[in-house]
């Protein structure tokens, strides 16, 4: 087999052939941080909606995310009940309070959850083992995948030794652990029973809720079901949602109504704007070089074609050979990134495709600008 006369071109320079692959593997760098990050973002902020076992979901109108709920009145959860094929309902409630570190007294905000304790809707790891404790007065649950400036719960908590410490001024006792995670929104979580989380929150009403899951009967039409729930709930002061659009509300508001989503989105075009300069210069510097070489294909008869198709075939090596490092390097600082922050940060297979595409097409889009060099490979000009 012969070796492609593009492969040849761009391994004569070595020095300059190392600089283009490692620009683009800098440039795949940016765009899979700038995309791993978004997506971990979006992962987390449902991370609690995905784990919550219902059908339909009744929010209030002005509630944006988790972290700016608005309550409603549980009596439109209340009315679901009366609608054919409903089985059950679960009120949820969910408000932020200061949490005392155990050990070095610090404060930071937790989220806290409160249900009623008859009613486990959360399939978490580890909460079914301790979830009747929670019917004891001031007894909480605490997830174990925090951020560490909690304090060291868990361990304290599995030594054996009793966890006491400060909700909202209000002591409380953690009487078991549960596995959920941080969000961009929450570093912390707690469950409790629907009358602690009223204790810890005086100024709540038990009658005003911030989210209501309807359970269905087994086989029930759930359209059917959710399109009688609007037009009985249809006072607007509730939000009737399935299961996918009840995450995808939460996943909406940070990609659409925050800056995150932009700057994100920002950071990877600027990543491939990156990379189209560096893969540019290489290349045009390239056919510059070789200019004569061209223009003695040119006079034995090669097409302006086949000179087009030989500098595309060098942005395809290049997009090829540089991905593999940005890829290594992405997947190493992905798994740095989940230990470090307890963001769900990790490598896709569609994230790899739809980057490698953004490759591909930056290197061919470069190409594409260089070979306006090959129309002066005139060979009368240059002989």
């Amino acid at each position: 087999m012969k070796i492609p006369l593009a492969w040849l071109q761009l391994t004569r320079e070595k020095v300059r052939f190392l600089i283009a692959l490692a620009g683009i593997s800098f440039a795949d760098l940016l765009m899979f941080m700038q995309l791993g990050f978004k997506t971990a973002l979006l992962n987390s902020a449902v991370r609690m909606h995905q784990n919550i076992e219902g059908d339909v979901f009744l929010l209030s109108p002005q509630s944006m995310a988790l972290i700016s709920m608005t309550n409603f009145s549980s009596r439109r959860l209340y009315e679901a009940l009366s609608v054919e094929g409903v089985e059950s309902i679960t009120p949820i409630y969910v408000g932020f309070a200061n949490w005392r570190n155990p050990v070095e007294k610090n404060t930071r905000q937790i989220m806290v959850i409160g249900v009623n304790p008859k009613d486990n809707v959360f399939d978490l790891p580890g909460l079914d083992e301790s979830f009747d404790r929670i019917k004891l007065p001031d007894v909480m649950l605490f997830d174990d995948q925090s951020r560490p400036e909690y304090g060291q719960v868990a361990e304290i908590f599995n030594s054996g030794k009793e966890v006491k410490t400060e909700l909202a001024n209000r002591q409380i006792t953690v009487g078991g652990l549960f596995s959920l995670g941080t969000t961009f929104g929450a570093d912390g979580n707690i469950i409790t029973s629907d009358l602690n989380f009223l204790r810890l929150f005086p100024n709540r009403k038990k009658g005003l809720i911030d989210i209501g899951v309807i359970h269905l009967q087994p086989n029930t039409n759930s359209d059917a079901v959710i399109a009688t729930l609007k037009n009985k709930l249809n006072e607007g002061d509730v939000l009737v949602l399935s299961r996918d659009e009840f995450i995808n509300y939460e996943r909406e508001y940070w990609e659409t109504s925050t800056p995150v989503g932009f700057v994100f989105g920002l950071g990877t075009i600027m990543g491939l704007i990156v990379g189209t300069v560096i893969v540019y210069q290489i290349l045009y510097t390239d056919v510059a070089d070789h200019l004569p070489e061209y223009a003695t294909l040119k006079a034995m008869g090669y097409s302006d074609n086949y000179l087009l198709v030989l500098v595309f075939q060098q942005a395809i090596i290049l997009a090829c050979i540089g991905f593999i490092p940005g890829l290594v390097f992405s997947t190493l600082l992905y798994q740095s990134a989940a230990n470090a922050t307890g963001l769900p940060i990790f490598m896709t297979k569609s994230l790899i495709f739809f980057v490698y595409v953004l490759t591909l097409l930056m290197c061919c889009f470069s190409g594409a600008i260089a070979v306006s060099k090959l129309k002066s490979a005139d060979p009368a000009d240059i002989f």
